[in-house]
């Protein structure tokens, strides 16, 4: 048997953090996930996934992460019923995490960041530390920002001394 579920999705609201009776930390949250399809309107449809997560991965979603962010989640999906405040039973059907992944900085999602793509903010307005590897040309620091791979179609001329391996 086969019950394994992994996503990619955004948290709908702050994740939900408690504690049980015995001190174990417990983080409910809600992913929205983008389906890959269009609707007739044309607009794209989302899930809303129910998910909880345990212990010390509970804890780190609740301090790091918020409404907006962008999480990849691994586990299983499990069902389970309890009896409601008015005696009737209710069923509920939601994702158990393994672990969480956070997929962004903690503040990139505010602020309109990066939505759509891979999760990870862009440095075209920071300067670059570190070694400028693979570039001969030091004095010219104005097109640091610009895309190191725009060759214009001309090969690219690498020594062998300025490979890593």
């Amino acid at each position: 048997m086969l019950n394994r579920v992994v996503l990619a999705g955004r948290l709908t609201k702050d994740p939900d953090l408690r504690y049980t009776p015995n001190g174990v930390a417990v983080a409910n949250f809600t992913i929205a996930v983008n389906r890959p399809f269009s609707n007739n309107q044309g607009d794209r449809d989302a899930d809303f996934i129910n998910c909880v997560v345990w212990r010390r991965a509970a804890e780190n979603l609740a301090n790091f992460m918020s409404k907006g962010s962008l999480v990849g989640v691994d586990g299983r999906l499990q069902s389970r019923s309890f009896d409601n405040q008015e005696g009737k039973r209710v069923f509920v059907t939601e994702v158990v995490a393994d672990s969480v992944q956070f997929l962004e900085s903690k503040g990139s999602s505010q602020g309109g960041g990066n939505r759509g793509g891979s999760g990870f903010q862009s440095n075209q307005n920071q300067q670059p530390s570190g070694n400028n590897f693979g570039s001969n040309n030091n004095d010219n620091n104005n097109q640091r920002n610009e895309d190191p791979f725009a060759d214009n179609g001309e090969p690219i001329d690498i020594s062998d001394d300025d490979l890593p391996f």
